[in-house]
């Protein structure tokens, strides 16, 4: 009898755990049985191996094989296992050798011909084989995307029967390397310059950029809301490698295409307002990430919305909280990061139009309540967009400034938050406003007489005061200023207009 243990990684949402292969051949009727919680592309691992050993030259026991994955009670589903599986009884039928097989990994899906072919979440993989000091093998088609895991030992194969003069030192196959080189900078973005006018909003979202703010625009058709959203990538702060590899993480679990020349611009996501909560969340009988990990580390862009429907918004509001999303189901709870950087834009009316006298107040306000007060609450920036005045398209041959020239500016105030606490103004927390964010005896009169006046939450407050400290880092201070509580109160248009028709409505 003879019993060979390797060693493989399942997937649980950004997790890698670990799992046991072991494979035991004893005598008896030949047969192939696979125990340990597998799911059915795991259980037809069995004909892809035996097709795959036979065509690679290698001898397929005629004996009793039994394969247990463990631990029993983690689901395994997928063909990863395909290569340990087959390694294993390589090793257990003496056909490779036992020396240095608990220093490696493998993971892999098999071709009948023995080629590797690659799987999903090769980046998860790679950091969870790196944290435990083993070398991983895994296809080559993999190992593109997993190299980004700096320091991890990866080693690419095409094909099954490169192991063997490998493990028996007659070829020993190379390391990949990990160091990346550096990426040049790539202009793949929008450039604001090219949006007429509107310098309320672009100020808005320099401020929005600067310290990671939600922000949402208020506005008629054709006054450039979707083009200003579209251009805050471009004055983004480069990712750091760190931030990079999180995201691409993410990426690779929902088999996303990711460019090595873009790696570390930040993710963009736009979903259209028919999309449903598990698709903004995340969900699935096996939990795959929704727009909002997609979207981690990045923006997340809503059109038009108050066209979602009200229970998708409100399914945003923890996450926007807590940076993360947890996904709970009856066999298994994973949680993805979702620490997103909130973009809408949406008009005042159903009918697009302030003064239009197509709708009536009560309408206009049931259109807007179609947005619920605590999404609203977490939106840091509501800034109205103003249709263009008369003149400015003549105007608009002057020079205007460029996403580059702001994305400096946004760099150089970003750099400053993370020196002073380690995170953007917008992540705060209660004890760190306290700490960051002080106010003069008689700052902090006029701004609690400001939020009772205009009814505002204590969270509304701790927004303002986070804008307060942004717009100061923006203008170099240490201190807060009586003008930037000012201009901080400014952005809450939403809070306006839902008076003024309140009001009206009243009357």
């Amino acid at each position: 009898m003879s019993l060979a243990k390797v060693y493989s990684r399942a997937r649980l949402g950004l997790d890698s755990p670990l799992v046991t292969v072991e494979v035991h051949i004893s005598n008896g009727l030949p047969a192939f049985s696979i125990v340990g919680l597998p799911e059915t592309s795991v259980k037809e691992a069995k004909d892809r191996v035996r097709s795959a050993l036979l065509n690679c030259g290698y001898e397929f026991p005629a004996k009793r094989i039994t394969v247990n994955l463990a631990p029993a009670d983690l689901p395994k589903e997928g063909g990863r296992f395909d290569l340990p599986i087959a390694v294993g009884i390589l090793v257990a039928s003496s056909q490779l050798p036992k020396q240095d097989i608990e220093d490696y990994e493998f993971v892999g899906e098999l071709a009948l011909s023995g080629e590797l072919r690659p799987i999903i979440g090769e980046i998860p993989v790679a950091l969870a084989c790196r944290d435990s000091s083993r070398k991983l093998i895994l296809p080559k088609d993999n190992g593109e995307k997993a190299r980004w895991v700096q320091h991890s030992e990866l080693i690419p194969i095409e094909h099954l029967q490169q192991l063997y003069p490998h493990f028996a030192r007659q070829n020993q196959l190379p390391l990949l390397d990990t160091q990346l080189k550096a990426v040049p900078e790539v202009n793949c973005h929008l450039d604001i310059a090219e949006v007429v006018g509107q310098p309320l909003a672009k100020r808005a979202l320099e401020i929005s950029a600067s310290g990671a703010h939600n922000l949402l625009f208020v506005g008629p058709p054709g006054t450039g809301k979707t083009m200003l959203a579209s251009r805050l990538p471009g004055i983004l702060p480069t990712m750091t490698e760190q931030e990079a590899v999180e995201s691409a993480a993410v990426q690779s679990i929902s088999q996303q295409t990711i460019d090595e020349k873009t790696w570390l611009v930040r993710p963009f996501r736009a979903p259209h307002h028919t999309a449903s909560s598990a698709a903004l969340v995340g969900g699935g009988g096996q939990p795959k990430p929704g727009e909002i990990s997609l979207a981690h580390n990045g923006v997340l862009f809503l059109d038009e919305l108050p066209e979602f429907e009200r229970k998708v918004l409100d399914v945003l509001r923890e996450p926007m909280e807590s940076g993360e999303v947890t996904i709970s189901r009856a066999m298994q709870k994973v949680t993805f990061p979702a620490n997103f950087q909130l973009v809408a834009a949406m008009n005042p009316s159903p009918t697009g139009f302030y003064n239009d006298k197509r709708s009536t107040p009560e309408q206009v306000l049931r259109y807007l309540n179609r947005l619920s007060g605590p999404f609203l609450d977490r939106i840091d920036i509501q800034i109205e967009v103003a249709r263009l005045p008369k003149g400015m398209w003549s105007n608009s041959d002057k020079a205007q400034e460029t996403s580059k020239d702001i994305r400096v500016r946004v760099q150089n105030c970003r750099s400053r938050q993370i020196k002073r606490q380690g995170k953007a103004n917008s992540q705060l927390s209660s004890a760190e406003i306290r700490q960051y964010c002080q106010l003069t005896k008689d700052d902090n009169e006029f701004l609690e007489l400001a939020v009772e006046k205009l009814g505002l939450s204590t969270r509304a407050h701790h927004k303002i005061l986070k804008i307060a400290r942004t717009l100061s880092d923006m203008d170099g201070l240490d201190q807060i200023a009586h003008e930037h509580l000012i201009e901080a109160l400014s952005y809450r248009a939403m809070d306006r207009i839902i008076r003024h028709l309140t009001e009206a409505v009243a009357v």
